[in-house]
């Protein structure tokens, strides 16, 4: 047995040490002879050193030898007079002794049987003798021999009563030990009473105590019997004492124990298996959180808040509920990258490069951005704007905020607000609640790694709200300058700093948008791209783009822009290059093709080319319609995907002066239909029309493509041409379009989207546009070149607007109107029905 092992007496007398040999059993024998007689024990023995056990005179002992010395010994001896020296080892360490190693006090012992195991080792089962003290050493290899001088055993001659009363004193320690100790067989007190010799109850019980080596050491140096029981009754004693503590203890945390307890005792053994196996438990992983979070620049009230839910978490049972949350929320706050700051890149020329290199166009974005970085070189601290990057789709919103990231040596992360509608996706969940979550704000912080990067917020106009809140007004504080430094997350608890985040959001349409989150933005209007605009774009960016994504090269293919131009005109119709690409694509594949397929394929692409590739063509160049129909007047209108032209078409026909709406109208264009209507009746007399024949003939206003919805009142000053139009007789301007609101005293008010309609003029072939006066300054922003070929007229009154617009000529085939006597009954004023 180890030697802070319990002692154990098993059946047989058999009990169990460890040998650094090997694994020692150590055997008492029933039999109560007394030691050899000293005429058969030799002066000189051959020495086995035993480590962690002591033999005493009359003990059997199996002992498994290793040594190479050991083993030439005891198999030199069992041929022999079976007799050895047995010392036990000062320094059990000591894998190869020598003299000074030794105990000079060891016990010859006889071979009583030897075993040759199957593992090369040598198993012998030896029984004490006689005590000898180590005299001079004869030789020490092939192992040791030495002059021994015998030892007298001083037993008592009678069964005195103080002997009497040590063997019972010794007997009852022996048998309190057992019932104190379960580990021990229930056979051993038959064996414990079986013993009447007191030497050999001494030599029994001193072998299996368990002490050190060095104590029992002592008790096989004591010459006296008495005196040895005397002091083997002691450490008994003290066997008992600390086996009493032990039980009374057990008994106690046995009485006392709840469930929690218990599963600390539990986390207690699983964390030694957890060491042993080199896992991490709960302490080796708050000890790494600790660590981590000397490391972090936070700010003072942060650091104390992390440390609370840290201690707080170091109380908390792993084995709860509430552990995994507080462990996710604690990393949380380590991995925010508090105070982490990317250097940002001021050098303007190379920041001018980079946007010209990725965007075609959009002077006035990057002559913004530019502003921003000059002012933050020379300040040094700027709050960061939060800009706006408002126009139609696939103008390059988004992509230009990638190419800012760039530009700055920040990071680009992007937040995709379209469909949201939970106020918690932006402001996160209280963490109380199950399955909570930070807010998408702080996640993106997260996931870039500093607290500056530049965060592209797509599709802020496509928020939505219901019960769960609203994502618009939680957007308030984000975006606020004099507020998003001390920005709070629900989940996060504490303030966290967003003023120097450059937010950029991208809006297809401002009318969703919150007035008060919309007074937080600069908005920066991106129109729709020319001609000549899609053209570069689509060989610079577009048609590399596309030849690299299809496996090909620019060796291959090449397009000619004239076969751009075609694939604009012919295929697409929006103010972005979205739809160009597309197309630009399906040519791509085409000639990929005929590559995998060994054809034949031109090296150039012309428009012949793109009209065989793309078949015929999906729109008309020239939209604009002819003007030999009174009535027929062509607006500008303007929509999320861009400018577009609409027609409006007005028809009259016999009744009681029904007005009639239709094409899927908003209520904003049926109220400036019926004010058009009602001013063209009170300047009936001015424009030379028949009064009666507002009573007499119905009038259907229509717009064309009526499965779309219309409204706003842009429309205001074509209605009222189109219905004068009809009305008079008279011819409309050829390729004339219009935009404008009209008020019932006739004046023109200016619309917006000014630059959007233009372009779509452009492309319909318009080329005389009316627009109201103050109109004038929306086309200072606009170059030249988008204006080239289209003659503006500017107008203040709706009758500015008829002199332009109708001409005097009559049309060619005039309906005949006829005009029933005055006193027919008058019908009534604007009777309204819209389809």
């Amino acid at each position: 047995m180890s030697k802070n092992s319990n002692p154990r007496f098993p059946a047989s007398f058999l009990l169990m040490t460890e040998d650094p040999d090997g694994m020692v059993s150590v055997v008492s024998s029933d039999s109560e002879q007394e030691p050899s007689a000293q005429s058969e024990a030799p002066e000189k023995l051959p020495i086995l050193p035993v480590r962690n056990t002591v033999l005493f005179p009359g003990v059997v002992l199996p002992v498994t030898v290793t040594r190479k010395k050991s083993i030439r010994l005891v198999r030199k001896a069992y041929k022999g007079d079976k007799l050895i020296g047995v010392i036990a080892q000062k320094n059990s360490n000591a894998e190869d002794p020598v003299l000074a190693d030794l105990y000079e006090v060891g016990t010859m012992a006889r071979i009583l049987k030897l075993l040759e195991l199957p593992d090369g080792n040598t198993t012998i089962i030896i029984q004490g003798q006689q005590r000898f003290r180590l005299g001079e050493m004869v030789q020490t290899t092939p192992y040791f021999t030495a002059q021994v001088d015998y030892l007298p055993e001083l037993l008592p001659t009678r069964q005195t009563k103080e002997v009497k009363a040590l063997m019972a004193s010794l007997k009852d320690a022996a048998t309190k030990m057992l019932k104190l100790n379960p580990e021990i067989p229930q056979e051993a007190q038959v064996a414990l009473d079986n013993i009447e010799s007191p030497g050999f109850l001494i030599h029994f019980l001193s072998s299996n105590l368990n002490v050190e080596v060095g104590q029992k050491q002592r008790l096989l140096e004591i010459n006296e019997a008495v005196e040895r029981g005397t002091q083997l009754l002691e450490l008994l004693l003290k066997e008992i004492q600390l086996l009493e503590i032990k039980h009374e203890i057990q008994s106690k945390v046995h009485t006392d124990i709840d469930q929690q307890q218990r599963d600390y005792f539990l986390r207690q053994q699983l964390k030694v298996l957890q060491d042993e196996l080199g896992h991490e438990g709960p302490d080796q992983e708050l000890d790494k959180l600790r660590q981590r979070a000397k490391d972090k620049k936070w700010p003072e009230g942060v650091a104390k808040h992390f440390q609370k839910e840290l201690d707080k978490l170091s109380r908390m049972n792993p084995a709860a509920a509430e552990y995994p949350v507080s462990l996710n929320y604690v990393e949380f706050l380590l991995d925010l990258p508090w105070a982490e700051y990317t250097k940002d890149n001021f050098n303007l020329k190379r920041t001018r490069k980079i946007l010209d290199q990725d965007h075609y166009g959009l002077e006035k974005v990057k002559e913004r951005i530019l502003e921003y970085l000059a002012v933050l070189k020379l300040k040094q601290d700027l709050r960061a704007p939060i800009l706006c990057l408002y126009g139609p789709p696939g103008v390059g919103k988004t992509s230009l905020g990638r190419s800012i990231a760039t530009a700055l040596g920040r990071k680009y992360v992007r937040l995709s607000l379209g469909g949201v509608r939970d106020e918690a996706e932006i402001r996160g969940h209280r963490k109380t609640y199950v399955g909570a979550m930070p807010g998408r704000i702080v996640s993106q912080i997260k996931k870039a790694g500093a607290s500056n990067p530049v965060m592209i917020l797509d599709e802020v106009d496509k928020l939505s709200s219901d019960f769960r809140g609203d994502p618009q007004a939680a957007l308030l504080e984000v975006l606020d300058p004099e507020q998003n430094s001390t920005f709070t997350d629900n989940y996060l608890e504490v303030e966290y700093d967003l003023s120097r985040v450059l937010f950029i959001a991208t809006a297809n349409s401002l009318d969703t948008i919150h007035p008060a989150l919309r007074d937080r933005m600069e908005i920066i209007d991106l129109t729709g791209y020319t001609l000549e605009e899609k053209t570069q774009i689509a060989k610079k960016h577009l048609w590399p783009k596309q030849v690299s994504e299809h496996g090909l090269t620019q060796k291959d293919v090449t397009i000619s822009t004239a076969a751009v131009q075609r694939v604009i005109d012919d295929y697409t119709r929006e103010s972005g290059v979205r739809s160009l690409e597309r197309k630009l694509g399906a040519l791509a594949r085409n000639i990929a093709k005929h590559k995998a397929m060994d054809e034949a394929f031109p090296a150039k692409l012309e428009p012949d080319d793109v009209s065989k590739i793309l078949g015929a063509a999906i729109f008309d160049r020239d939209l604009y319609q002819d003007n030999e129909t009174a009535g027929v007047v062509t607006g500008l209108a303007w929509t999320s995907v861009g400018g577009d032209i609409l027609f409006v078409e007005s028809l009259l026909s016999r009744g009681r002066g029904k007005l009639t709406l239709s094409g899927q109208l908003g209520d904003v264009m049926k109220e400036s239909a019926v004010t058009a209507l009602s001013y063209l009746r009170s300047r009936a007399e001015e424009l030379g029309i028949d009064y009666r024949l507002f009573d007499q003939y119905d009038l259907h206003i229509h717009f064309p493509e009526g499965a779309v919805p219309k409204d706003g009142p842009s429309a205001g000053i074509a209605i009222f041409t189109s219905i004068a139009s009809v009305y008079t007789q008279r011819k409309i301007r050829s390729h004339l379009a219009m935009t404008g609101e009209i008020t019932l005293r006739g004046k023109v008010l200016p619309v917006g989207g000014i630059k959007e309609k233009l372009l779509a003029a452009k492309r319909a072939g318009i080329r005389d546009v009316i627009l109201c006066e103050k109109n004038r300054k929306d086309l200072q922003d606009i170059p030249a070149e988008y204006l080239k070929g289209i003659t503006i007229h500017y107008v203040d009154q709706v009758d500015d607007v008829v002199r332009v617009a109708l001409l005097d000529e009559l049309v060619k085939k005039p309906l005949k109107l006829t005009v029933r006597d005055e006193t027919a009954a008058p019908a009534p004023l604007h009777e309204v029905e819209v389809h």
